[in-house]
């Protein structure tokens, strides 16, 4: 664009009109015909308003004499500051963002009976098609519109804090020159240090995860006169869409919220303990990465010991069985910078939202709690005895996993056989007939950490309830049978029925379980006769013929080894 002063005319300018002559149509001022008007029109031109626009300068019969487009840039100018012709600077004034217009300014406003040298003639009537472009004032700022708010905001940006966001980057007219979203992946940095440009430092702050705003900048508070020597121009406006998706400090721990705590918590986690939780994992927009529910297991580890991420390690300690809460962790005590690859971006906020399903320690006994005694107690359960009880098995959760009253009969061991498992053991030592239990059996006292498939997980903690419902004195230990009296000293003699100085296994068998019959003797209970019979006359057989000499014959007290014998 160019007013009345001849110093100012450019080379590109230097072009002869053949029309130059024709005679000016009479005009007592510019008129201005709206070729497009934008749906929207946020601010029109002021005096004082700095603006950007493309031209083409024509006379009447629509021959050109100047055009911005074939410079390839706008012409940028303040308005009412007399840096134009006086009807370009009144024609101006109240045009918005994209508005098209032809301003057809007389000569009196143009450059009048002087003309411009050897391309306006004197008089000339100057027709301009004018598309505004952009348009600012040196006493703007950082200009914000949240047309998105998310329901809860429990924190808000500040400075020094880090945040990664997506961003549509345009000019004054919608022109893209950047987007975050074309790169799929977010822009992170820290803000109001210097590391962006000033306004998107001050658009920034008080933002909130998940909050959708609008950023329009003027350039000095952009990329200023010289814009970015690519897709953004000197002297641009700028407008940024942007969504926050992550927010954090370097200074930040962990954050503990939405707790639910059982009423009932007699211990809780310390460091060291194994714990079995479930967990869905989210980034802070609510984005989700990972579930533990969705493997349809828990995830099982130790903790305080470095086997989890600090932030999770942190987390784990001090809670109870059945507890859940949100734990929220900084990258710096995730997955840092590098994040994980495709589920977890760097410096990105975590947040888990945890179940606690059990735990225990590798030093835990089984934990035994009487729940009823009887009035009378004669005798109490020991190693040896065989017992006869019932029990509801669950995990700690309360899940279910097996119970004897569903099969209408009770589950019978021998103590110490190694029948059940050790926490069991443990349980059912010294209980009255009557007497009922609740045992917490840790999982290396129970089924360890393979469990018992599509019963019991690997490393669960286990409950019983139990009822002792009867007992039958065992034998003493290193015995499977016994003599209720005095053995009689022609022991071989008598188990030789047939007298040819030798017991078979038929004989040895007869006169034993004759003994037991006549209540002489006594077997082991809780196992099969017959095999401890069997066992006791392999004892007795030295040479493994099959059959007892006397020479071979000895009873238990003559032995210098115990044997399941006589």
């Amino acid at each position: 664009m160019f007013k009345c002063v001849p110093e100012m005319l450019t080379l590109s300018l230097l072009v002869t009109f053949a029309a130059c002559n024709a005679p000016p149509v009479p005009l007592d001022d510019i008129i201005i015909e709206k070729t497009f008007v934008p749906e929207q029109c946020v601010r029109p031109v002021k005096v004082g308003d700095f603006v950007r626009y493309h031209y083409i300068g024509m006379f009447p019969d629509g021959k050109t004499f100047d055009s911005s487009y074939d410079r390839g840039s706008t012409y940028n100018v303040f308005v009412g500051k007399k840096q134009l012709i006086e009807g370009m600077d009144k024609a101006l004034v109240g045009m918005c963002v994209n508005q098209r217009s032809l301003v057809k300014i007389p000569p009196q406003l143009a450059y009048g009976k002087r003309g411009y040298g050897d391309i306006i003639p004197p008089d000339s009537i100057l027709h301009f098609d004018v598309l505004l472009l952009d348009v600012w004032n040196p006493e703007d700022g950082v200009q914000i519109n949240s047309y998105h708010k998310p329901s809860t905001c429990s924190r808000k940006v500040e400075v020094s804090d880090f945040v990664r966001y997506h961003y549509n980057g345009t000019l004054l007219d919608g022109t893209l020159f950047d987007s975050s979203h074309t790169r799929m992946r977010t822009y992170d940095t820290y803000v109001g240090i210097g590391w962006l440009i000033a306004g998107m430092d001050q658009g920034l702050l008080g933002m909130c995860v998940g909050e959708r705003r609008i950023i329009t900048m003027p350039p000095s508070l952009g990329y200023g006169e010289n814009g970015d020597g690519s897709d953004i121009p000197g002297q641009a406006s700028l407008v940024f869409d942007v969504v926050l998706l992550d927010l954090h400090n370097p200074r930040d721990g962990i954050a503990v919220t939405n707790q639910v705590v059982p009423e009932s918590c007699t211990r809780k986690t310390v460091a060291g303990d194994f714990v079995r939780y479930h967990y869905n994992g989210s980034l802070l927009d609510g984005t989700f990465f990972d579930s533990s529910y969705s493997r349809n297991r828990t995830y099982d580890t130790y903790v305080g010991q470095g086997y989890v991420i600090p932030g999770m390690d942190e987390g784990l300690i001090g809670v109870c069985v059945g507890e859940r809460r949100t734990i929220t962790i900084p990258p710096h005590l995730a997955y840092g910078e590098e994040g994980t690859g495709s589920k977890i971006p760097g410096s990105a906020v975590l947040v888990f939202d945890i179940h606690i399903v059990d735990f225990h320690n590798p030093s835990d006994r089984t934990e035994v709690t009487i729940t009823l005694k009887p009035d009378e107690c004669e005798k109490q359960s020991k190693k040896g005895d065989f017992v006869k009880y019932h029990y509801n098995a669950s995990l700690m959760d309360g899940s279910p996993v097996d119970s004897t009253h569903n099969y209408g009969k009770t589950y019978n061991i021998v103590l110490g056989a190694n029948q059940v498992v050790p926490g069991m053991e443990d349980g059912l030592m010294d209980m009255c007939v009557g007497e009922k239990r609740h045992l917490v059996i840790p999982p290396h006292l129970a089924y360890g950490e393979r469990g018992v498939l599509d019963e019991v997980p690997g490393s669960a903690v286990m409950v019983f309830d139990i009822e002792l419902v009867d007992m039958e004195e065992g034998l003493p230990e290193g015995y499977m049978f016994i003599w209720k009296d005095e053995v009689t000293p022609d022991l071989f003699s008598e188990m030789d029925k047939d007298k040819n100085e030798q017991v078979e296994p038929s004989e040895f068998t007869d006169y034993i379980m004759q003994q037991v019959n006549d209540e002489k003797g006594r077997l082991a209970p809780g196992f099969d006769p017959y095999r401890i019979i069997d066992n006791m006359f392999s004892n007795q057989d030295r040479n493994g013929d099959g059959k007892i000499t006397e020479a071979e014959f000895k009873l238990k007290a003559d032995e210098s080894v115990s044997h399941d014998e006589l």
